[in-house]
């Protein structure tokens, strides 16, 4: 599962929210279930920021949410997240010079092609 949280933030604070960017994507990458996670920012423009986060699952992601350190160094920073969408499920994936590989979605009986 993909979990996108994208920001924008001012220039004259983003070194404050890299700061707590840091620490709220440790306190997520400490739960179980954890795959991988990024913090990125836009080439075209330096305020718009995203931390991506990869899971195991949905219950795993949904279960780190209620970890103590996570209510304190992620929740406050994910808040203030654009209120968009934010959790994928993956329904095809491709290695490099690999075939495309439809994935069973947990929302639909059929394989989206």
């Amino acid at each position: 599962m993909l979990v996108t949280n994208r920001f924008v933030v001012e220039e004259d604070v983003a070194a404050n929210f890299t700061q707590r960017a840091h620490a709220a994507l440790a306190a997520l990458a400490a739960r179980p279930g954890y795959q991988r996670g990024q913090l990125l920012r836009a080439l075209d423009d330096p305020r718009h920021w995203c931390l991506v986060t990869e899971w195991e699952s949905v219950g795993t992601y949904r279960r780190a949410l209620s970890a103590f350190d996570v209510k304190v160094h992620s929740i406050p920073l994910l808040a203030e997240s654009l209120d968009e969408p934010s959790a994928y499920e993956p329904l095809a994936s491709a290695e490099p010079n690999g075939e495309v590989v439809a994935a069973v979605s947990d929302r639909a009986a059929e394989p989206w092609r």
